[in-house]
């Protein structure tokens, strides 16, 4: 008979290993020597335990669910409770009771987990459809569209909460985008019919400005082109295609007018340069006529300047009010001689102004002798009001005095 601290075999070959609850029967063993029983049933021993150590490597470091480390441990069990080997039995289902506690932790700790990360899924996606529920509203149609295709990927990579819940979330994220994109399609078909009447008043607005292009009246012709301008800025935009075309075509026109026009313009311009210098000429030779000596040729000198003045088309605008201004001057120069020399020789006209100076004159005379008066009594209230009368009156004579003189009286 051999034996060692877990096991032995008698002499039938019998083997035996020793447990808490005493000697089990492992087996029997006819094929060799005792020792090389035992030292059989001790390897079968060893292979439970390098599998019990790689099943609880598997529990720690692993995802290996709970029911498949259930399985395995209830299988390594079995072999332990069937004594088909010799070694520490009692220290095996130790670590196999260990073991089932570590499982039963970790699924535990997986529920737990496993709860905050439905918990923690569910507020993500009651998130993503507040999001989604706002931007629904929204009329910044390429950002939020996009933004909304980045929700939908953002609510895949989330766990899936329990059916009903994820079911109501999901109802209410699709319909967000189903009412953004309802909004979408109704403005974008909205903005299509306002282009398509935005094309059709550009049509004609184009449809003018070739018409007109060939115009010569150009003052009416641009202030048209203008208001044209106006109501293409006012019709909106067409599509995108059509508003290019279109738009070549009514710059082109406007285009062939105004290079036309400017053509005329510049010859007028050219034109016009030369009038004005022939104008300085003449208002040169009229301002030699001041001051006026001899009336009479003055006023035939200015005659003869004038015609050839007249005669002379436009001079530029800008230009027109100095050289006209210049020959105004002399005119005016002229006239007032003219009015001087009228009144010298205006009989009628000069009785009149000395018949005013003398009643003046009287008037003077009798304001002074009334200050005097009133200065005398002691009055000198009166005298000062009297006083600012006869300074009135005095002026009135002055002026009257100098007309006289005009007169040569």
């Amino acid at each position: 008979m051999s034996s060692d601290p877990w096991g032995r075999v008698d002499e039938t070959g019998t083997v035996y290993v020793r447990t808490a609850d005493g000697e089990k029967v492992v087996g029997s063993w006819q094929a060799g020597t005792p020792e090389e029983a035992l030292a059989y049933f001790e390897r079968k021993y060893e292979g439970l335990v390098v599998e019990i150590g790689l099943l609880e490597r598997r529990v720690r470091t692993t995802d290996l669910s709970a029911k498949d480390a259930a399985t395995a441990i209830e299988h390594l069990r079995q072999q332990v409770e069937e004594h088909h080997a010799v070694g520490d039995l009692d220290a095996l289902r130790v670590r196999l009771d260990k073991l089932v506690a570590t499982v039963e932790s970790r699924r535990e700790e997986r529920k737990v987990q496993k709860a905050k990360q439905t918990d923690e899924a569910k507020h993500a996606k009651e998130k993503l459809v507040a999001e989604a529920e706002e931007l629904a509203q929204s009329d910044q149609w390429r950002s939020a569209g996009e933004r909304l295709r980045a929700l939908v990927d953002t609510w895949k990579g989330l766990p899936r909460l329990d059916r009903k819940s994820d079911d109501e979330l999901w109802h209410r994220f699709s319909h967000a985008r189903s009412a953004f994109s309802k909004r979408r399609k109704a403005h974008f078909a909205s903005l299509d019919a306002q282009r398509e009447d935005a094309r059709k008043a550009k049509e004609k607005l184009v449809a003018e400005a070739e018409a007109l292009s060939g115009s010569t009246d150009w003052g009416a012709t641009a202030a048209r082109y203008r208001e044209l301008m106006a109501d293409w800025k006012a019709a909106g935009r067409a599509q995108r295609e059509s508003e290019d075309e279109l738009w070549n075509r009514f710059r082109g026109a406007q285009d062939v007018f105004f290079a036309a026009r400017g053509e005329v313009f510049a010859e007028r311009d050219a034109e016009q340069t030369e009038n004005l210098k022939l104008k300085e000429e003449l208002a040169d030779e009229a301002e030699k006529l001041v001051p006026v000596t001899d009336l009479k040729a003055a006023r035939a000198a200015f005659r003869s300047v004038n015609e050839r003045w007249e005669a002379i088309g436009h001079v530029p605008r800008d230009a027109r009010p100095k050289v006209e201004g210049r020959m105004h001057a002399v005119e005016r120069a002229i006239q007032e001689a003219e009015e001087a020399e009228w009144r010298r020789t205006n009989p009628e006209a000069r009785a009149r102004a000395a018949g005013l100076t003398g009643q003046l004159q009287d008037a003077v005379d009798k304001l002074q002798k009334q200050i005097d008066a009133a200065r005398a009594a002691g009055n000198d209230a009166k005298a000062d009001k009297l006083a600012r009368e006869l300074e009135g009156r005095q002026a009135l004579l002055d002026q009257a005095l100098k007309g006289l003189e005009e007169f040569g009286g």
